[in-house]
């Protein structure tokens, strides 16, 4: 507090949430999902409206301009600015009440829209501005941009979904925004506020004649601020209405009353294929007349990404036929079932009509896929949704930026206003992508372009200028869904004329005389192209960095670690609270430091120097990686494909070279090394887990938190007596035997050695040649940064396994953690072919006998298990899609009802849980789903848990006792024996 300025001393004093001032949580506030870059004053996450009204009145007499935030993933730059930010998404995020019966609620603003959904549908109900980051989205920045989301054909915009919405003015008067007569008599509200309204209404009768003339006649406009809200042909006036697509800039919104739909009960899609772009979008006028709930564009490029993207290979390979230019996504959501049928039909018809046919010589190319199962419905969902995120994941210094990105033209106009706009891109030497809303005529339009390259920054601003010519001849709008905020506010008045803006200037002057609430959008911006406030600015820079791990599929600095990094275009996808693993530290914490996109926003400004010298390896690096627990969910889930475990590696590889290592980390980093020693003096070597002091001692002096007992050492640890076992003519498996089965859970490693013997396999447990020690794959020598240790234990692997993976042998493992190394962290530590070979023919346990069984080739004489199986996937396991297979090889045990918790990570994530600083954390994230699952558990369920950390995290947990799937297979052998 000694060097604090007097807006910090202040908020500090009046303030119980987080007041974050210093450069690593403001640089973190900096960018939203924009191009742009603005260094707040600092942030406030207050923990109760009143605290935030107090920020707001504290900036205020410090005469400090103010942001409000929610989840921060706006396209056009609305949530960054210099002053103080307040970030409502923590804490502000309450459903306030609910009205079944009228189809109303009222919500905090910071309430996110799944989480919103979740809530309303136990109801029978949603909110149906579904906009595609509806997983971290939040309402109050919905109503900030006038949000649409994929089915506005049906159900409108934010606007025609808010009923009213309480706010503070500036100078922190709070009123309520509502319908109001043109007759303000009648209405409750202070002096204050009846004069507000009616200098807006009169604004509104005086400008009547202007809007109706400069307005866009599209559903989809939502540039400037909302003035035909206010004239009187709409009256009762919403005034409501005037601040949506505000983006922040009018009043400072408390709560918002909104209006609810019945849920839909059954849909289908109708998956249009084109052999032409211009055919897709000149087809879409014509496919809404069947009266679909919306009409979703996916182009060719889109198409290529996916399938490079694991997540959403699948349902590309499922759903997409050929090889088509366009697809559209056409979905029907009547009442009833056989209507959608129907539909479907009807619109296989009107594609025929339309004169489109598969591979039909007198036809143009194309037809429709129809889409009938939830499941694969909602993957396709989930890739259309992930649409930008998609096109941002190519691998090279050029993406896809967002300035033309949402112009909306009436549907007529779309097929010759995208073929002109591939036009202008091609005329200043870049292409675009497309995708999204074709049945408005709005659609996701990106150049790639390299915003670090002047030429690039020009080409932006000529292509800008001649795109909105364009659409204005088309009379359609330039800002169709994502706001206007640095982007677009600079253009109102050829859009609008200078009346019109002038009429805006003099809403923000009214509502707020000194420029206090996120100056710079709609009214009086910059330049959409001033560099300074971009991202990358002319002096960007990131020095050659000497990296440990290979970056090399990334272009940049480093090897290309510049370029993983820069991956993260703050979406926000690992800020999403259910489904998946992403992000579990963020799940528990809900702090920006805590999510993927916070820590790559951190590293960014670290290798460029805007957080100080030796940057990535200084405490505060530290500290933002923390709570990162390795799980490699965002590797699998995020949509750029930003690996932050990997990413933490190289960083934990700088701060060990530079500083050394902590004692905690030399006892996990070397633990392969010592285990067999300390296996021998084992009940010496247990001796902490059972005397307070020393568990005392080893939190003060190691950092291994005493609230835990340390894995067992075990004298018998898994010694094999011989290399190789089973019939000598059976076909050939290698078992890997990790260290953690080896020393701690030997029973694994001789159920698994038993299961594949007895399904008739030759087993090979090879020793290496130095017979030093035994195999290891480096896992918790990388989880200290220790890269040219795990480096030499995967040498010794590769030269052991190297002969068995040359003649396709399989390398099976039981330990997610170890197996999966191989085919990850050692290709990025060895990219010859052996090394390739091996990574190919390593699989989990499970993977093989599924692989095996699926082939035909498993010969297994299980038995019944009567009961039931719960099981919880490891983090890796989900990265690298091998969750699956467990369910799938307990499925083979008769009797056995198999069941998946919905979890994300356990929280132990190998040492991260015995940290003393890291414990409360690692039982967060285990009590979020997973701990409360296995303790409504009926006591004969059979808990399954393939993890090492993850038994051990429900053993401390629930004092439950997991199993390895290869012990429950045993154990069917066991029934099976018995029975004969």
């Amino acid at each position: 507090m000694k060097n604090a300025s007097p807006l910090e001393r202040q908020l500090r004093s009046n303030i119980t949430g987080d007041v974050l001032f210093d450069r690593f949580s403001r640089g973190r506030y900096a960018t939203d999902a924009s191009f742009y870059q603005i260094l707040p004053l600092g942030v406030v996450v207050p923990r109760t409206m009143d605290e935030a009204l107090r920020a707001l009145s504290i900036a205020r007499d410090e005469g400090r301009i103010v942001t409000p935030r929610g989840g921060g993933t706006s396209q056009c730059g609305q949530t960054v600015n210099e002053g103080l930010v307040v970030d409502f998404s923590k804490h502000l995020n309450r459903l306030l009440s609910l009205d079944v019966e009228n189809r109303t609620c009222v919500v905090e603003p910071g309430i996110v829209l799944d989480d919103l959904n979740r809530q309303l549908r136990k109801h029978g109900l949603w909110f149906p501005v579904d906009v595609s980051t509806a997983s971290r989205a939040t309402i109050g920045g919905m109503a900030g941009n006038n949000s649409c989301g994929g089915r506005s054909l049906r159900y409108g915009t934010m606007r025609d979904n808010t009923l009213s919405m309480d706010a503070a003015l500036a100078d922190s008067t709070l009123l309520h925004f509502g319908e109001v007569p043109r007759d303000l008599a009648r209405v409750n509200s202070p002096q204050s506020g009846l004069e507000l309204f009616r200098d807006m209404l009169d604004l509104g009768e005086r400008e009547a004649a202007e809007v109706a003339e400069r307005f866009p006649k599209v559903q989809r406009r939502v540039g400037g601020y909302n003035l035909d809200a206010l004239v009187p042909r709409n009256a009762p006036n919403n005034l409501a209405h005037l601040l949506v697509g505000s983006e922040g800039t009018l009043a400072f919104t408390t709560q918002v009353e909104l209006k609810l739909w019945p849920v839909i009960r059954n849909k289908v899609l109708g998956v249009c294929h084109f052999g032409s772009f211009y055919e897709a979008m000149d087809a879409a006028q014509h496919l809404v007349k069947l009266r679909p709930i919306a009409v979703e564009l996916v182009d060719r490029t889109m198409i290529a990404l996916g399938r490079d993207i694991a997540m959403f290979k699948p349902v590309i390979e499922a759903t997409v036929r050929g090889d088509p230019d366009a697809l559209l996504i056409v979905e029907f959501a009547e009442e009833d079932q056989p209507d959608n049928l129907q539909k479907l039909k009807q619109l296989s018809e009107l594609m025929a009509d339309l004169g489109f046919g598969w591979n039909h010589p007198q036809r143009k190319w194309g037809g429709v896929v129809d889409v009938v199962e939830p499941a694969r419905q909602t993957a396709i969902a989930d890739f259309r949704t992930s649409g930008l995120n998609v096109m941002m994941s190519m691998k090279q210094e050029g993406k896809p930026v967002s300035f033309v990105e949402d112009c909306a033209v009436p549907l007529p106009h779309l097929a010759d206003y995208t073929e002109r706009l591939n036009a202008i891109f091609a005329r200043h030497g870049t292409r675009g992508t497309m995708y999204a809303h074709a049945s408005e005529g709005c659609l996701h339009v990106r150049p790639v372009l390299n915003l670090k390259l002047e030429k690039d920054v020009k080409a932006m601003r000529a292509i800008a200028e001649e795109a909105f010519e364009m659409v204005r001849e088309y009379k359609g709008s330039h800002s169709g869904e994502h706001g206007d905020g640095l982007v677009r506010s600079e253009f109102h008045e050829a859009m609008f004329g200078a009346r019109i803006v002038a009429d805006f200037r003099e809403v923000k002057q009214r509502f707020d005389p000194d420029n206090l609430l996120n100056p710079g959008k709609i009214v009086d911006p910059p330049r959409m192209d001033d560099r300074s406030l971009f991202r990358y600015r002319p002096d960007y820079r990131v020095s050659e960095l000497k990296t440990a791990l290979d970056w090399s599929a990334y272009p940049g600095a480093g090897g290309g670690f510049q370029g993983a990094v820069e991956m993260c275009n703050n979406n926000g996808a690992c800020r999403k609270l259910e489904g998946g693993v992403m992000c579990p530290s963020y799940r528990a914490t809900r702090n920006e430091k805590d999510v993927t996109r916070g820590r790559a926003n951190t590293l960014r400004l670290a290798i460029s120097g805007q957080l100080g010298p030796d940057a990535l390896a200084s405490d505060e690096m530290m500290e933002t990686l923390k709570l990162c627990v390795s799980c490699k969910a965002c590797r699998h889930e995020c949509p750029t494909g930003v690996d932050m475990a990997k990413m933490k590696i190289e960083v934990l590889a700088t701060r060990a070279e530079k500083r050394g290592l902590s004692l905690r980390d030399r006892l996990v980093g070397y633990l392969p090394r010592y285990v067999e020693l300390a296996s021998r003096f084992a009940p010496l070597a247990n001796w902490r887990n059972s005397s307070p002091l020393l568990r005392a001692l080893f939190e003060k002096f190691a950092g291994i938190s005493a609230k835990r007992a340390l894995p067992a050492f075990r004298r018998d640890v898994f010694r094999p007596d011989a290399e190789t076992y089973g019939a000598s003519d059976g076909r050939e498996v290698v078992l890997f035997a990790d260290t953690f089965n080896r020393a701690y859970e030997r029973e694994n490693l001789d159920a698994a050695l038993r299961v594949l013997i007895e399904a008739g396999y030759r087993v090979h447990i090879p020793r290496p040649a130095d017979r030093a020690r035994p195999l290891c794959c480096g896992r918790t020598f990388l989880s200290a940064g220790l890269v040219d240790q795990a480096r030499r234990e995967l040498n010794r692997l590769v030269t052991t396994y190297a002969p068995f993976a040359a003649r396709g042998v399989p390398i099976i493992g039981l330990e997610p953690s170890c197996l999966l190394t191989l085919r990850d962290e050692l290709l990025s530590l060895r990219s010859d072919n052996e090394a390739k070979s091996i990574g190919a023919h390593a699989l989990l346990f499970e993977e093989f006998l599924v692989r095996e069984a699926e082939a035909g080739r498993l010969k297994l004489p299980l038995g019944a298990i009567s009961g039931k199986a719960l099981i919880h996937g490891h983090c890796h396991q989900k990265s690298f899609g091998a969750f699956k297979p467990v369910e799938k090889v307990l499925r083979l045990v008769p009797e056995l009802s198999v069941e998946a918790i919905e979890s994300s990570c356990c929280g132990m994530a190998g040492a991260f849980g015995y940290g003393a600083d890291t414990y409360e954390a690692s039982m967060e994230m285990a009590e979020l789903s997973l701990l409360p699952a296995v303790r409504c558990a009926e006591a004969a369920t059979l808990i399954v848990a393939d993890g090492t950390s993850c038994r051990h995290q429900i053993k401390d947990g629930t004092n439950r006792a997991p199993l390895h799937v290869a012990r429950v297979l045993a154990m069917s052998l066991d029934s099976a024996q018995v029975k004969h």
